[in-house]
């Protein structure tokens, strides 16, 4: 008897407890009802004429970019300009000290004068020859030999001659000029060392950085999506349809003057699957350097474009969703599809949207399809404000 007493205590024991959670809950719901929907804020959806930006990475070079190399063996006697020097064409970087040169023009200087002291005797020969022969008192064959004599004493004389402009030259090789208007790169050498013309590594290189070339590349997809979107029936009219195109740098500030893109590669690279483009950036003030790295970055407009804040969308399973405000003030989760490039912080709706829609802006992290909502009106200048700076 006594157990079926406690028995039945703890079912009643049980019971209120049970009618006690329901009552909270029910509490909880009415609180809810009694309050009203829970608030967010929305905005419109414009569409607006936008531009995208495509950054690409990129190496700096020089439109010149000339080794500086020795043509004759010797050690080198001076260094006159300094690494990172702005020079001009014509002028003097290094002389070699090479006394070989110097000897052999000196003995071509010789060899001539022996030349000509030869032709003037070979002359007198001649001269003297031609009236005995004229008078039957010599042979005339006599006289073709005396003038064959002459002849090659002036080819003696000629080959002198050509043997002293030889030295000169090589003797002219001992200063060592700059091609180029440029900046001088680095020296690796000093005073002393000995230089040679087979040597694998320059004296140094000159760069005429006046305008600068920035090479990057695009694989197969991006150089067929390129070429989609500028008119035009050859490569070469294309190019001309090119935006001008900006040049980002290392530090990430944008460099104050636009290129223009002038070459695409005819090839792919079949190891990296891409090719090559050409960017030309003119540099007055020497600021990009030969070797530098950056970022061209390529503007591509866009008319009536949809744009929505990341930070409105929700990923799941690799897709994008948005809440957008239905009938009712309920919220109808949207699937939508987005171009690569982003505009900022801002997505660029291709499928989903429209304009005129409202979009719930943020703070949906409990929110549910179908769920009624009280909507907080954003305007979409502040929504858009970052757009439009």
């Amino acid at each position: 008897m006594r157990k079926i007493t406690t028995l039945v205590f703890g079912m009643s024991i049980a019971m209120l407890l049970a009618s006690c959670g329901n009552n909270d809950e029910a509490k909880k719901a009415a609180a809810a009802a009694a309050a009203g929907p829970q608030t967010y804020p929305v905005f419109t959806v414009n569409a607006q004429s936008t531009e995208l930006d495509s950054d690409y990475p990129a190496t700096i070079e020089g439109i010149q970019n000339i080794d500086i190399r020795p043509k004759v063996d010797g050690f080198i006697q001076k260094i006159l300009v300094d690494e990172g020097a702005v020079v001009k064409k014509g002028q003097l970087l290094f002389t070699i000290m090479a006394p070989q040169y110097e000897q052999e023009v000196r003995t071509a200087k010789a060899a001539i004068s022996s030349a000509e002291a030869d032709v003037h005797a070979a002359e007198l020969q001649v001269n003297k020859t031609r009236p005995l022969v004229e008078k039957d008192i010599i042979s005339k064959y006599d006289l073709q030999a005396a003038e064959l004599t002459l002849q090659s004493r002036k080819a003696a004389l000629a080959q002198a001659k050509a043997a002293l402009a030889n030295a000169k030259v090589n003797l002219s090789y001992t200063s060592i000029t700059s091609p180029v208007d440029g900046v001088v790169g680095s020296i690796p050498f000093r005073n002393g060392s000995l230089v040679s013309g087979t040597s694998t590594e320059p004296l140094t290189t000159v760069s005429n950085i006046s305008k600068v070339y920035a090479y990057f590349a695009l694989n197969e997809k991006q150089l067929l999506d390129f070429s989609k979107k500028y008119k035009g029936n050859t490569l070469a009219q294309q190019m001309k349809n090119i935006p001008p195109v900006s040049l980002v740098l290392a530090d990430g500030n944008v460099y104050a003057q636009d290129g223009r893109i002038e070459s695409i590669n005819g090839q792919i690279n079949t190891q990296t699957g891409s090719a090559s483009l050409r960017a030309t950036f003119p540099n007055p003030t020497s600021l990009l350097k030969n070797g530098a790295s950056a970022s061209v970055r390529i503007p591509q407009k866009v008319d009536n474009a949809i744009l929505i804040p990341q930070k409105s969308t929700i990923d799941l399973q690799g897709k994008k969703f948005v809440y957008v405000l239905g009938d009712s003030a309920k919220t109808i989760s949207t699937e939508i599809e987005i171009m690569d490039l982003t505009k900022g912080k801002f997505y660029v709706v291709t499928k989903g949207l429209k304009a005129g829609d409202k979009v719930v802006l943020e703070g949906f992290q409990s929110l549910k399809d179908g769920t009624k909502i009280k909507p907080e009106e954003k305007s979409s200048d502040s929504v858009y404000a970052e757009i439009k700076k």
